[in-house]
């Protein structure tokens, strides 16, 4: 049954998570997402409420966050020259994660707005689905920063959940190109928590795990679930694997609630990443996420955001999951209004007409050579086949 409710957390107060104008992560993306989503005709959708995202206590950080950890990041935020804290102590500093004023509410604003969406879906039963595109940070551990994640506001609105009921079974899906190390970490060892990430390998790429072998510790063991991918794997890969294995798992685990972290770093022309797929696979991959949450996840669904580095990409991808959590068809086309906003904002991507595209270019590159095709190919067979003989068997609900 579709939800009679959608929930969309927003506030121009994202823009404060801004770790300035040379960073890929650049908080235009979000502005960009919530300009396109009104432009395109989906605020008009009366299933849509906007929430305003609540204040994060210390308390909820600490959820899973180190009290150490949040007082140094405090700390900075007042003063980033603070000479009582070592900011490479804590992963901060120069590169991923530089230190800039304010950073702690702007950081605990986004952990906020997860645990808004989170505190939605569950305790609302009008509204069983909720999307935070400002979160997704998921590289961040319990005592450091990490890959542009200062908290890890996924965590922190995982463990909100469990406080709401002590025996909540939550899946975490995160298909972000990225591998989603920090939620797994925070729950490698907790049976209540299934992690599962498609990413590019990390023998490719940061942050360089998310490897097969990573099952899972102690209570925990079989309930983490990784599936590295080779870089260029296109849409028609990518969907089999994820059609043949993930409803499956999900069946298996029978969780009460699904979360996702909706990274669209994954598509060809990311300037990070180094993988072959599509606007058209988010599409399809929204549909295949809104079936699964209804038919396998008690009918609740809490998305976050995630990566991406195209700002031209974003947010067509999360208006994309936005229009299928709505249950709204959108024609293949993109408002003019926004065209000229892209023009003017965004420099160096080429300014795009349709709001999904295909990855034809890409396949035509990879078929040149068909040993790489076919080898393509056999690893995602080896890959479902793992899944069937090892990670399903361990998930029957007990």
């Amino acid at each position: 049954m579709k939800s009679e409710k959608v929930g969309l957390v927003f506030t121009e107060d994202y823009q404060k998570y801004n770790f300035g104008d040379t960073h890929p992560l650049r908080p235009l993306r979000l502005s960009l997402t919530y300009s396109l989503m009104k432009k395109i005709g989906l605020f008009k959708n009366e299933k849509l409420e906007i929430l305003d995202p609540k204040d994060c206590t210390d308390n909820e950080l600490e959820l899973v966050h180190t009290p150490d950890y949040i007082d140094a990041v405090k700390k900075l935020s007042i003063n980033p020259q603070d000479s009582s804290v070592k900011p490479s102590d804590y992963g901060l500093g120069p590169g991923d994660n530089p230190i800039f004023k304010g950073m702690f509410e702007a950081s605990a604003l986004v952990c906020g707005a997860s645990i808004t969406a989170a505190k939605k879906v569950w305790d609302d039963n009008s509204c069983n689905v909720a999307f935070n595109p400002a979160g997704g940070l998921h590289h961040a551990i319990e005592n450091r920063a990490s890959g542009f994640c200062i908290f890890n506001d996924i965590a922190v609105a995982l463990r909100y959940l469990k406080t709401l009921d002590k025996d909540i079974r939550i899946a975490y899906l995160d298909i972000d190109c990225h591998h989603g190390d920090g939620v797994q970490w925070i729950f490698y060892e907790d049976p209540n928590v299934l992690t599962i990430s498609l990413h590019e390998s990390g023998q490719f790429l940061f942050p360089g795990t998310g490897h097969l072998d990573e099952i899972g510790e102690e209570d925990g063991t079989g309930f983490s679930i990784n599936f590295p991918l080779v870089p260029g794997t296109n849409n028609k890969l990518y969907l089999k694997l994820f059609k043949e294995c993930i409803p499956k798992i999900l069946e298996n685990y029978q969780p009460d609630i699904l979360a996702t972290q909706l990274g669209v770093d994954i598509h060809y022309s990311d300037p990070l990443t180094q993988m072959g797929t599509s606007l058209e696979l988010t599409k399809n991959l929204a549909q295949e996420m809104d079936i699964y949450a209804q038919k396998y996840c008690n009918n609740k669904w809490l998305a976050f955001g995630g990566g991406g580095y195209s700002m031209t990409v974003v947010p067509r991808a999360w208006t994309l999951f936005l229009a299928q959590m709505l249950d709204e068809k959108l024609p293949n086309e993109l408002p003019i209004s926004w065209i000229n906003e892209i023009k003017k904002k965004v420099k160096n991507e080429k300014i795009p007409k349709e709001l999904w595209d295909s990855d034809t270019q890409m396949n035509n590159q990879l078929f040149k050579n068909s040993n790489d095709a076919e080898n393509m190919e056999n690893y995602i067979d080896t890959l479902i086949e793992l899944c069937h003989e090892k990670f399903l068997p361990n998930l029957t609900k007990k």
